[in-house]
C-alpha cells in the first residue's frame, strides 16, 4: 500500500518571503505536498473608525507587488500561489475540505483583528480534523530565548535591550527553499488589481525619496545596495536621522512590515558586513532599531488591546479634541509650521516619511493641538507602505504621552528640530515650493517675516502659505496643563 504525502497549506500573512521562513522550512522538512496560499481579507479594504480607507492606495500597491513576487518566486521552484480574496477563516476550510489537506501551518500575529481570525480559523479546522501549526517568525529575537516571559516583558526599552543583549542569543536564519512540488489541481486564482480593491493607483512622485516596490526580490536588492554596493550602513548612525535623499537610513521598513525581508536576514547581512568592511556604532545601531521593532510586539503581546485605547498603556484618560478641521489642516500639510507641513506632505504624495519625521508631527498634533492620538494613528495606519501595526500604535501612545515608556509631557520644539534637522532648509524647499524663495534659515520660521521681506521673497502670508494655526509655546503650555490635570 502505497502512502500518500501529508497536505500542508502554507497560510501567507505578513511573511511574504522564501527566505527564513519556517512554516515553509519544516513543511518541506516533512517532504509534504505544499499548498502555498494568500487570502486577501475584505475587512482590510474597509475603513477606520475615523473613516479613512484601512488599507490605502499607497500601501495596497506594495502589497499587490509582493503577492506577484511570492508568486512569481514560487513558480521558479515548481510551486505557485493560490489567492482568494474573502474571509481566511471561511475560505481555508473550503480548500483543506477540497483538497483533504491535513495541517495549516502559518506564522501568527498578536493583535486583536488577526487573533480573531486565527481564533475562528482554529475552531472551524479542530471541527474537521486539521491540524493548525502557528510560528512565530516576525521578530529578530524568538519569544521562547528572551530571559523573560511575555508577560514579564520590562516596561522600559532599555530595561528589556539590556537584558536581552546579555542573555539572548539570535537564531540563524531558516534556509530558503531549492524547489517545491507542484500544487494538485485547483484553480490558483487571480491576483485582485488595485481599482478591483476599489482603490485609485497612485502616481510615482518623483520627489519621493525611493520609488518603493513591493516584494522579497526588492527587499534583498534594496539591502544589497544600501550595504554592499553603495557601503551606506558605516553611516547610519550619522545620517539616520536626515530628511532628504534615498540613503540617509535603510528605508528597509516596507519590507520589514509585510515580511519581504525577515529581521534575522539582516542581522546575519550586518554581521557579514562587520567582518567584511567595518563594525561601529553604525552597524550596531541598525540592530538597536531593529531591537525597538521586536520590543513594540512583545510589548503588543502582553499588553493586548490597551495599544488601541485613546487612554493607551498608562490608562491615562485625556480629554482629546476631534477637532476636524485642525485635523485636515494638519493631515493636509497647511499649519503654517514647514516642518509639519513638508513631512506631512510628503506622507500624501508618497506614503513615506522618515522616522524624525514621524515624531515631529506626531508631537505637534498631540502637544499642541490637543487632537486624539488614534485619528494620527489610523491616519498613518491607511496611508504608511510601512505601517506595522506594534510599531504603529507603540509609537503613537509613546508620542502622545500614554505608552508605557512614555516620560511625562514631552514634545518636539518643532523650529528648532526644523533647523537641527534641515539647517539648510533643502528638505522644507523641496516639499513646499511656495516658500524656496527664502533664502538661509529664515524658512524655519516664516512667520517671523516682516511685509517687506514677504514682498522681497514673493511670498504673501496667508495667501501663498498658511499663518500658524496655533502659537506654538501657548498651545503647548496649554495642553501641558490638560496633561497634568490628568495625572492628578
Amino acid at each position: 500500500m502505497l502512502m500518500t504525502a501529508t497536505k500542508i497549506l502554507i497560510w501567507y500573512r505578513n511573511d511574504l518571503r522564501l527566505h527564513d521562513h519556517q512554516p515553509m522550512f519544516q513543511a518541506v522538512k516533512q517532504k509534504a505536498q505544499i499548498i502555498p496560499f494568500y487570502c486577501f481579507d475584505n475587512r482590510q479594504f474597509k475603513t477606520t473608525s475615523f473613516g479613512f480607507p484601512k488599507t490605502g492606495n499607497f500601501k495596497s500597491q506594495f502589497l499587490l507587488q509582493s503577492i506577484d513576487n511570492l508568486r512569481k518566486n514560487l513558480q521558479q521552484l515548481g510551486s505557485n500561489l493560490v489567492v482568494r480574496r474573502g474571509y481566511p477563516e471561511k475560505i481555508i476550510p473550503e480548500i483543506c475540505k477540497e483538497l483533504a489537506i491535513d495541517a495549516v501551518y502559518f506564522h501568527q500575529e498578536v493583535t486583536s483583528e488577526e487573533i480573531k481570525v486565527e481564533t475562528a480559523l482554529e475552531k472551524a479546522l479542530t471541527q474537521m480534523g486539521v491540524q493548525l501549526n502557528p510560528f512565530w517568525g516576525t521578530t529578530l529575537y524568538h519569544p521562547d530565548d528572551l530571559p523573560f516571559t511575555l508577560a514579564e516583558i520590562p516596561e522600559l526599552f532599555t530595561n528589556f535591550r539590556k537584558q536581552v543583549e546579555k542573555k539572548s542569543l539570535i537564531n540563524s536564519t531558516f534556509p530558503t527553499p531549492k524547489k517545491l512540488p507542484s500544487l494538485p489541481n485547483l484553480d490558483l486564482g487571480n491576483i485582485p488589481t488595485l481599482a478591483e480593491l476599489g482603490l485609485e493607483t497612485p502616481e510615482f512622485d518623483s520627489r519621493g525619496v525611493l520609488e518603493f516596490i513591493g516584494g522579497e526580490s526588492e527587499g534583498i536588492k534594496r539591502l544589497n545596495q544600501y550595504f554592499w554596493q553603495k557601503n551606506r550602513l558605516k553611516d547610519y548612525k550619522e545620517t539616520r536621522n536626515e530628511m532628504l535623499g534615498s540613503d540617509y537610513s535603510s528605508k528597509f521598513s516596507p519590507w520589514l512590515a509585510l515580511g519581504c525581508l525577515s529581521p534575522r536576514y539582516i542581522y546575519e547581512e550586518v554581521t557579514k558586513y562587520e567582518l567584511e568592511r567595518v563594525k561601529n556604532d553604525s552597524t550596531y545601531w541598525l540592530i538597536f532599531e531593529l531591537l525597538w521593532r521586536d520590543y513594540f510586539r512583545f510589548i503588543c503581546a502582553k499588553h493586548g488591546n490597551k495599544v488601541f485605547y485613546s487612554s493607551g498603556l498608562q490608562g491615562l484618560n485625556l480629554p482629546w479634541k476631534e477637532d476636524w478641521q485642525r485635523f485636515q489642516l494638519w493631515q493636509t500639510g497647511n499649519t503654517g509650521y514647514p516642518l509639519v507641513d513638508a513631512n506631512m506632505r510628503e506622507l500624501a504624495a508618497t506614503g513615506f516619511m522618515s522616522n524624525r519625521g514621524r515624531q515631529n508631527v506626531a508631537s505637534f498634533l498631540t502637544k499642541n493641538l490637543g487632537i486624539n492620538w488614534l485619528m494620527g494613528a489610523e491616519w498613518f495606519e491607511s496611508v504608511l507602505i510601512d505601517y506595522d501595526v506594534c510599531s504603529n500604535y507603540g509609537n503613537w501612545n509613546y508620542t502622545a504621552g500614554v505608552g508605557n515608556d512614555a516620560r511625562g509631557f514631552r514634545y518636539f520644539n518643532i523650529p528648532k528640530q526644523s533647523k537641527d534637522y534641515d539647517p539648510k532648509g533643502n528638505y522644507l524647499r523641496h516639499w513646499l515650493p511656495e516658500l524656496k524663495t527664502i533664502p538661509g534659515d529664515k524658512i524655519h520660521e516664516p512667520w517671523k517675516l516682516s511685509q517687506a521681506e514677504q514682498k522681497q521673497y514673493r511670498v504673501n502670508l496667508g495667501v501663498d502659505y498658511p499663518r500658524p494655526i496655533v502659537d506654538f509655546f501657548k498651545s503647548i503650555k496649554a495642553n501641558e496643563a490638560i496633561y497634568n490635570n490628568a495625572q492628578i
